[in-house]
């Protein structure tokens, strides 16, 4: 696994776009630091800007480094949350415009998948996990289902083997509203 990492690491530092399986379903990512590696998934999804996109950290340490004032709610449910869960955080920071939210938030999910995890890890930065579908069209559960259409696109694809996911759907959305609120967006 270390010799995949590491070359999707350098091909995301070169700014390029992979296809990649994550702890829910089959991704599509870049670094998410760069904006026109973000641009270009965008324009591969068929994808309004102003829908933002989700990133993935290695662990709840990094938040702070993209998120100016994470709600004090964050933590206890970070400690608590069993499967994949995307939270929405206000006030992000260090992330391209193009893909910050208009209202300034940020989804981050912190992933619990060795392959995520360590992908981050080797890169040193987040990366995007958008589902591997045109906007719009249905999310596709498994590899065998992501269209030639967006294969194509991409600059690699990560080999199927590396696949552990079980779950095969999107991660819940939970939206911070303060320190100690939030809204479930999708369960």
């Amino acid at each position: 696994m270390e010799q995949e990492i590491q070359k999707c690491a350098k091909l995301l530092l070169e700014g390029k776009v992979i296809a990649y399986p994550t702890d829910t379903v089959w991704g599509i990512g870049c670094d998410a630091t760069n904006e026109e590696a973000v641009s270009r998934i965008y324009r591969i999804k068929q994808r309004n800007e102003r829908k933002s996109m989700i990133i993935l950290l290695d662990s709840a340490e990094r938040l702070p480094m993209y998120v100016k004032k994470i709600p004090l709610i964050a933590w206890d449910l970070l400690s608590h949350v069993s499967r994949p869960t995307t939270f929405v955080y206000p006030t992000a920071q260090n992330l391209p415009k193009n893909l910050v939210h208009s209202d300034g938030t940020i989804a981050i999910r912190v992933t619990s998948n060795d392959f995520c995890k360590k992908l981050v890890r080797a890169l040193g930065r987040p990366i995007i996990s958008t589902s591997a579908n045109i906007a719009d069209e249905p999310t596709p559960r498994t590899f065998p289902d992501i269209s030639k259409e967006i294969i194509a696109q991409m600059d690699y694809v990560v080999p199927q083997e590396f696949a552990t996911s079980v779950d095969f759907k999107p991660s819940r959305l939970i939206k911070f509203i303060d320190d100690y609120n939030f809204t479930i967006l999708r369960d």
